[in-house]
């Protein structure tokens, strides 16, 4: 049809993309058509989006002149980087650099770029409260997303995502609880008793749909996302009545939690400390009532349990 919307979706075989493009699939008005671009068109996931109806296109972040092509004819471009596949500020920023580029040149009518806050504007490199990373960051998955959002508001019509805490960490990034001597499972956490705004990856793709489904309405806003806001203690309560066992909260420093030796631990140990100090701030950016308009199927951390409690891992 002559009049279709085609959606460019980055990282449509990831987590926030492909919850994009199957919102867009699911969506029986059918407003627009994603387009799935991927490194790998022949992975499995590319594949069953292909069979599923989305157009696969290839192209890569790190080589901008892939992007162009990608980006050509469509109306609107959901952008998102991912810092944890190569713990690179500078890599990430180059890549949201050419993302927000490439949708400029293409004319692209509404872009979306996933982001989260520049800490650095709360606290400034020389402010001690918060050990400097890596010689000029003080979260460094947080700054890069942050400082590229001045480019991609410079080229095309933008909605800045701000988005939160991954429960699906609990699954795949070893934050779930893990037995203490006694055998009993706790849940460990720097946040001492501030609430933590967390959403279930699969919604930030369906709330990305709603912006785009309320046309030009979301463009030139920062628009902040949260499935719900809880505490360390109440997300181990929630834990207890999913796993059936009692989960304990441990509130640890976050200098304990940056000491923990695994990969990433100095960034997100600064991470949980910046969304305890500035709690109020954060939480503010992110209100589960827009999150739920935009997307009414929003779950809940309870939902979310009673669907995936079965693959978080009790170590």
């Amino acid at each position: 049809m002559a009049d279709t919307r085609i959606i460019a979706v980055i990282g449509a075989t990831g987590a926030q993309g492909g919850g994009l493009v199957r919102a867009i699939l699911d969506d029986r008005e059918r407003r627009f058509v994603p387009r799935a671009i991927t490194r790998n068109p022949n992975s499995e996931r590319a594949r069953e989006l292909a069979a599923a109806g989305a157009e696969v296109v290839q192209a890569d972040a790190d080589a901008p002149e892939s992007l162009r092509g990608a980006f050509a004819g469509a109306h609107g471009a959901f952008c998102v980087t991912n810092f944890w596949e190569h713990f690179s500020p500078e890599r990430e920023l180059a890549q949201a650099n050419a993302l927000a580029d490439a949708a400029g040149a293409a004319g692209v009518k509404h872009v979306i770029w996933s982001t989260l806050e520049d800490t650095r504007r709360w606290v400034p490199l020389d402010d001690p409260r918060l050990p400097t990373l890596q010689g000029k960051y003080k979260v460094p998955h947080f700054d890069a997303k942050g400082e590229a959002d001045a480019r991609f508001v410079a080229r095309a019509p933008t909605t800045l995502l701000l988005t939160s805490f991954y429960w699906d960490n609990l699954i795949h990034f070893g934050m779930g609880p893990k037995r203490d001597a006694s055998g009993t499972l706790a849940l460990t956490l720097p946040m001492g008793d501030a609430k933590l705004p967390g959403i279930a990856v699969g919604d930030i793709g369906k709330c990305a749909y709603g912006i785009f489904r309320r046309g030009g309405e979301f463009i030139g806003r920062t628009v902040g996302i949260a499935g719900e806001h809880l505490s360390g203690a109440e997300m181990a309560a929630e834990l207890s009545k999913a796993l059936g066992e009692p989960v304990r909260y441990v509130a640890i420093s976050p200098e304990v939690y940056r000491g923990l030796g695994f990969p990433g631990a100095d960034d997100l140990g600064n991470m949980f400390q910046f969304n305890r100090d500035f709690a109020e701030d954060f939480r503010a950016a992110r209100p589960v009532a827009l999150a739920r308009e935009l997307n009414p199927q929003l779950q809940t951390f309870h939902e979310w349990l009673a669907r995936n409690k079965d693959r978080i891992p009790r170590g």
